[in-house]
């Protein structure tokens, strides 16, 4: 029978080179890594990059001056058109303001004031996409009891519940908590969704002190905004120190071998 490797024991190297390394791969569904001089978390679950910063607006308003970055938003887009689907067959239109961005809680916004600061991130290309957007959570038409459904973190498109549940190991109706502190600034408070709700002007938003996502109105409430771009924006991020020691440890176990062979 062919053999692919030259001895037993360089067969044997590699093999084991390749579980390990893979039961490390399979481990590590979120990969920080830095694209244009930011700091950004790839998930690999959901196939979307996340912002390291889990209240970026929060950030920038601190670092910058909020009525910079305010009046920066609204001059880029001073009103928003909600165009009708089928979840939300009327026509909705919003003239942004001051009123939309809390000043006393640096990241709270209306809904309009979350979709307006998604955008001022792609027009300036953050940390080189200019795809970001809210993430999204399941609908469902016509369906009051679906407002607190509880996200499984199993259906496309459930960024937030897979984040939350699939990656960050959190429990349903308990905080989720970062616990290898992956993220900053993420806040035990709700976060909006890009989903409408049924209800004219309700949109989805999740709540992270207990992983419900619940439908609230698109202006009388401020929460907080966290962006997404598809994929992984960057090329892939330089191996972890320990990725580097295992890819070591094989190639000095295969050149153990080949020297044992030709002795």
């Amino acid at each position: 029978m062919f053999n692919r490797f030259p001895n037993r024991s360089m067969g044997k190297a590699i093999i084991s080179g390749l579980i390990a390394f893979n039961s490390l791969s399979a481990q590590a569904t979120l990969t920080s890594y830095n694209s244009n001089g930011v700091d950004l978390v790839y998930s690999s679950v959901s196939d979307v990059t996340w912002t390291k910063d889990a209240n970026l607006l929060g950030t920038m308003m601190a670092e910058q001056g909020y009525t910079t970055i305010v009046n920066a938003i609204i001059a880029l887009t001073p009103i928003i058109y909600n165009d009708p689907d089928l979840f939300d067959p009327f026509v909705h239109y919003h003239s942004l303001s001051a009123v939309d961005f809390r000043s006393d809680d640096l990241g709270r916004t209306s809904w309009y004031g979350a979709l307006a600061f998604v955008n001022y991130l792609n027009d300036k290309n953050y940390g080189g996409s200019s795809e970001w957007r809210l993430p999204t959570t399941k609908r469902v038409i016509f369906n009051p009891t679906d407002a607190l459904t509880i996200a499984n973190g199993i259906d496309p498109g459930e960024e937030y519940a897979e984040l939350s549940f699939s990656e960050l190991r959190g429990e349903f109706n308990q905080p989720i908590v970062d616990q290898n502190n992956i993220f900053y600034n993420d806040k035990a408070y709700f976060y909006w969704t890009g989903s409408e709700y049924w209800l004219p002007n309700s949109v989805y938003s999740f709540d992270m002190t207990n992983g419900i996502q619940s439908n609230y109105r698109k202006v009388s409430n401020l929460f907080y905004a966290w962006a997404i771009s598809p994929g992984q924006i960057s090329a892939v991020p330089e191996p972890k120190s320990q990725t580097l020691l295992l890819a070591g440890l094989v190639l000095l176990g295969i050149s153990k071998s080949w020297n044992k062979e030709h002795k």
